[in-house]
Protein backbone atom coordinates (compact mmCIF):
# COMPACT_ATOMS: atom_id res chain seq x y z
CA UNK A 1 0.00 0.00 0.00
CA UNK A 2 1.54 3.26 -1.11
CA UNK A 3 1.49 5.80 1.64
CA UNK A 4 2.30 9.67 1.35
CA UNK A 5 4.44 11.60 4.22
CA UNK A 6 4.30 15.11 4.93
CA UNK A 7 7.37 17.21 6.03
CA UNK A 8 8.20 20.88 6.48
CA UNK A 9 5.52 21.83 8.78
CA UNK A 10 6.50 24.03 12.35
CA UNK A 11 6.29 27.10 14.25
CA UNK A 12 6.61 30.41 12.40
CA UNK A 13 6.08 33.75 13.22
CA UNK A 14 3.62 35.69 11.27
CA UNK A 15 4.30 36.62 8.07
CA UNK A 16 6.24 33.91 7.63
CA UNK A 17 6.91 31.09 5.12
CA UNK A 18 7.17 27.54 5.10
CA UNK A 19 7.45 24.64 2.51
CA UNK A 20 4.82 21.68 2.90
CA UNK A 21 6.15 18.68 1.25
CA UNK A 22 4.15 15.15 0.57
CA UNK A 23 5.93 12.29 -0.75
CA UNK A 24 4.89 9.00 -1.86
CA UNK A 25 7.02 5.74 -0.48
CA UNK A 26 5.92 4.39 -4.23
CA UNK A 27 5.37 6.14 -7.62
CA UNK A 28 1.21 6.19 -8.40
CA UNK A 29 0.10 5.65 -11.97
CA UNK A 30 -3.05 7.14 -12.97
CA UNK A 31 -2.80 10.41 -10.43
CA UNK A 32 -5.56 12.94 -11.75
CA UNK A 33 -5.63 15.20 -8.77
CA UNK A 34 -3.26 16.20 -6.10
CA UNK A 35 -4.81 18.67 -2.94
CA UNK A 36 -3.60 19.79 0.10
CA UNK A 37 -5.96 20.25 3.11
CA UNK A 38 -6.20 21.82 6.45
CA UNK A 39 -8.01 20.87 9.66
CA UNK A 40 -8.33 22.62 12.97
CA UNK A 41 -8.89 20.44 15.94
CA UNK A 42 -12.57 19.61 16.14
CA UNK A 43 -13.52 21.09 12.80
CA UNK A 44 -14.02 20.23 9.11
CA UNK A 45 -11.13 19.42 6.97
CA UNK A 46 -11.00 22.05 4.39
CA UNK A 47 -9.35 21.83 1.09
CA UNK A 48 -6.79 24.77 0.61
CA UNK A 49 -5.30 24.18 -3.15
CA UNK A 50 -5.49 21.47 -6.04
CA UNK A 51 -3.86 20.48 -9.08
CA UNK A 52 -5.71 18.56 -11.24
CA UNK A 53 -4.45 16.55 -14.20
CA UNK A 54 -0.59 18.44 -13.20
CA UNK A 55 -1.89 21.46 -14.89
CA UNK A 56 -5.00 23.42 -13.52
CA UNK A 57 -4.69 24.71 -9.99
CA UNK A 58 -7.14 26.03 -7.58
CA UNK A 59 -6.81 27.51 -3.90
CA UNK A 60 -9.21 28.78 -1.23
CA UNK A 61 -9.83 32.38 -1.58
CA UNK A 62 -8.36 33.10 2.05
CA UNK A 63 -4.96 32.04 1.10
CA UNK A 64 -4.97 33.04 -2.91
CA UNK A 65 -1.82 35.12 -3.73
CA UNK A 66 0.23 33.48 -0.05
CA UNK A 67 -0.10 29.58 -1.27
CA UNK A 68 1.11 27.68 -4.28
CA UNK A 69 0.65 24.38 -5.45
CA UNK A 70 3.57 22.56 -6.97
CA UNK A 71 4.51 18.66 -7.89
CA UNK A 72 7.63 17.21 -8.87
CA UNK A 73 7.23 13.55 -10.96
CA UNK A 74 11.18 13.09 -10.57
CA UNK A 75 10.67 12.84 -6.85
CA UNK A 76 6.71 11.39 -6.55
CA UNK A 77 6.30 14.50 -4.05
CA UNK A 78 4.18 17.82 -4.34
CA UNK A 79 4.95 20.72 -2.31
CA UNK A 80 2.86 23.59 -0.90
CA UNK A 81 4.96 26.55 -0.67
CA UNK A 82 2.84 28.95 2.36
CA UNK A 83 4.10 32.58 2.15
CA UNK A 84 2.98 35.51 4.49
CA UNK A 85 1.55 33.34 6.93
CA UNK A 86 -1.23 34.44 9.38
CA UNK A 87 -2.06 32.90 12.71
CA UNK A 88 -5.22 32.06 11.45
CA UNK A 89 -3.57 29.73 8.70
CA UNK A 90 -2.47 27.92 12.31
CA UNK A 91 -3.81 24.08 11.38
CA UNK A 92 -2.39 20.53 10.54
CA UNK A 93 -1.97 20.14 6.90
CA UNK A 94 -2.85 17.51 4.90
CA UNK A 95 -2.05 15.87 1.92
CA UNK A 96 -4.23 13.86 -0.28
CA UNK A 97 -4.26 12.61 -4.30
CA UNK A 98 -6.77 10.52 -6.34
CA UNK A 99 -5.47 8.25 -8.71
CA UNK A 100 -7.23 6.27 -11.70
CA UNK A 101 -7.09 2.69 -11.78
CA UNK A 102 -9.08 1.47 -14.43
CA UNK A 103 -12.80 2.45 -13.61
CA UNK A 104 -11.99 2.96 -9.65
CA UNK A 105 -10.65 6.05 -8.17
CA UNK A 106 -8.12 5.13 -4.94
CA UNK A 107 -7.43 8.05 -2.36
CA UNK A 108 -4.24 8.31 -0.86
CA UNK A 109 -4.07 10.76 2.31
CA UNK A 110 -0.22 11.71 4.35
CA UNK A 111 -1.23 11.49 8.46
CA UNK A 112 -0.72 15.44 8.38
CA UNK A 113 1.77 18.59 9.19
CA UNK A 114 1.11 20.50 12.13
CA UNK A 115 1.54 24.46 10.96
CA UNK A 116 1.61 27.24 14.03
CA UNK A 117 1.68 30.73 13.35
CA UNK A 118 2.72 32.90 16.17
CA UNK A 119 1.51 36.42 15.99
Amino acid sequence: QVQLVESGGGLVQAGGSLRLSCAASAYIPGIIAMRWYRQASGKQRTLVAGMINGATTNYADSVKGRFTISRDNSKNTMNLQVNSLKPEDTDVYYCNTGARTGREINDYWGQGTQVTVSS
